[in-house]
């Protein structure tokens, strides 16, 4: 790890003074992600401002939105009365990631910004161009079990890790991110980016700019939620496929629903025309079969991840079923 400066602020405004003096500077704040990339050599900030003092640890609900605090820890979110009773697709999610220890420390913030576990983005003797852009995808061609089904392309086939993200996606948060010109949104969807030509940008955030919270208006979904995450061992593993699914049930038929899918894009993958789909009809398995094929079109496998496009639509089909079957 290179050497680095290390600076400390308790407000927002002061962090995005600082990191606006020095490009070659990133926020800390878990630090669960960042500092693994650091003692690789993948990054290399020659200055740290640790932004734990900072007052964004705020769980709360204010009219007909959560508001969650970028600097709230997993643990806090996942176990907070409000979030289980409002949101237990997000609490859910969350405890499916890492390890307690991990989600002790892991900041929202920081789960939205950590980066792909793609073994050739690690491996600096190895081509990546989310790493270094111009110098080939390894994964194309190579051990890709891991790897995308959705939006690839031939510069990048990596996944996006988060399982609080997928989430999110399908919660239809909104991010509000601080700058040096105020306060603006985004919606969660559009947070993170395919890789197309430009793996290395893993979202649409500047460089100056620094996320405070998220928004997340109530839904009718809470009944019927279940976060569904296929791994190859229980605990602290990554998911091969994981669904974020949610429904309204009225009078038999389907009235809201909601699903996402981490593991298969370089971004939560957002299954909207499933979606589409379902609205109005019964909650039926067939038309839960119907919306898994739905959401398959455009997969595409690379071999060792060819399992993907049959693991995928039957954990689609799971998650639906599971989140019925809630009372």
């Amino acid at each position: 790890m290179i050497n680095f400066q290390y600076l400390r602020t308790t407000s927002a405004k002061s962090a995005l003074s600082m990191i606006a003096k020095d490009q070659n500077s990133k926020f800390i704040a878990g630090g669960t992600n960042l500092i693994d990339l650091m003692k690789r050599g993948i990054s290399t900030p020659g200055k740290l401002i640790d932004i734990n003092h900072v007052p964004l640890k705020q769980i709360e609900l204010h009219k007909e939105l959560v508001i969650i605090g970028a600097l709230a820890s997993n643990t806090a979110v996942a176990e907070h009365a409000l979030i289980k009773e409002k949101l237990p697709l997000l609490a859910m999610a969350l405890n499916a990631g890492a390890s307690a220890q991990l989600r002790n420390v892991a900041t929202v913030g920081g789960n939205m910004m950590q980066r792909t576990r793609c073994g050739y983005f690690y491996d600096t003797e190895m081509p990546c161009n989310k790493r270094q852009p111009g110098s080939g995808c390894g994964a194309v061609g190579g051990f890709n079990r891991m790897h995308a089904i959705f939006g690839t392309s031939d510069k990048c086939i990596a996944v996006h890790p988060s399982d609080m993200c997928v989430a999110l996606t399908a919660l239809d948060a909104t991010v509000v991110i601080a700058g040096s010109k105020g306060e603006h949104k985004m919606l969660f969807k559009d947070f993170h980016r395919l890789a197309g030509d430009t793996p290395q940008l893993d979202n649409n955030l500047k460089s100056d700019e620094m996320i405070v919270r998220l928004e997340i208006p109530l839904n009718n979904v809470a009944a019927h939620s279940h976060y569904l995450k296929v791994r190859d061992r229980a605990s602290y593993a990554f998911a091969l496929v994981s669904v974020a699914a949610g429904i309204e049930i009225t009078d038999q038929k389907i009235t809201d629903v909601r699903l996402a899918m981490g593991g298969v894009a370089h971004k939560p993958w957002r299954l909207t025309s499933s979606e589409k789909f379902l609205m109005g009809k019964e909650a039926s398995t067939e038309n839960f079969e119907q919306a898994a094929k739905i959401a398959m079109t455009g997969a595409k496998s690379f071999g060792e991840n060819d399992f993907k496009l049959l693991m995928a639509p039957n954990t689609i089909i799971e998650a639906l079923t599971l989140a019925k079957s809630k009372v």
